[in-house]
């Protein structure tokens, strides 16, 4: 027919063709990318708390129980397990908190505490050079005191303010109380290292 016209199609060039490709190609390695980084970051973000919660508890030190070997507001990490040695640092549950005090002595042992602070486990003093100020504390046993089955004997550091074995209030600890040992200080930065 006359007078009608043809829509003719324009064909866009070879450049126009390859920089389209490149952007579909790019948005496409773009979202690649994206999806695989959130992916592997919940993965590790994951790993990490299970770590940090069954091998590796990562606490916060509330109190001055422990001075001079920890402060308040002081991070620590501790591993998971209940062998431990004369003058190991254990956290365990007491309650709903979780309390770090020093190991002194196992399953049947005897404890014995003198009125200036010295501590002796089965007849033997034990050296603390830990201790900054020995004191009998708050003491509410009858001394020398046999450590039960399954249980062990702790103090804290600073000995006549921390509430521990010595007292009822906390008594000696069982194996299922036990979080771990304090191995290694996190925060702050310029105290950051290996505790024992």
């Amino acid at each position: 027919m006359p007078g009608k016209k043809k829509k003719v199609s324009e064909v866009p060039a070879v450049e126009d063709l390859r920089a389209e490709l490149r952007r579909v190609r790019y948005k496409k390695r773009y979202r690649s990318v994206v999806k695989s980084t959130v992916y592997t970051l919940v993965v590790v973000a994951a790993a990490a708390v299970l770590v940090a919660t069954i091998w590796l508890p990562v606490l916060q030190i509330y109190g001055t129980s422990m001075l001079p070997t920890l402060d308040d507001g002081e991070i620590v990490v501790s591993v998971k397990g209940s062998d431990f040695e004369a003058g190991d640092l254990v956290c365990f549950y007491l309650g709903n908190k979780i309390l770090v005090k020093r190991y002194i002595a196992g399953p049947g042992q005897w404890v014995n505490i003198d009125e200036e602070g010295n501590v002796y486990v089965n007849g033997q003093l034990l050296d603390e050079p830990y201790v900054s100020d020995k004191s009998l504390g708050d003491c509410n046993i009858e001394l020398p005191y046999q450590v039960p089955d399954n249980r062990i004997f702790v103090l804290g550091d600073h000995r006549e303010s921390s509430v521990d074995s010595r007292n009822t209030a906390v008594g000696c600890v069982s194996d299922e109380q036990i979080v771990g040992k304090i191995v290694f200080r996190v925060w702050p930065f310029n105290a950051i290292g290996p505790l024992g």
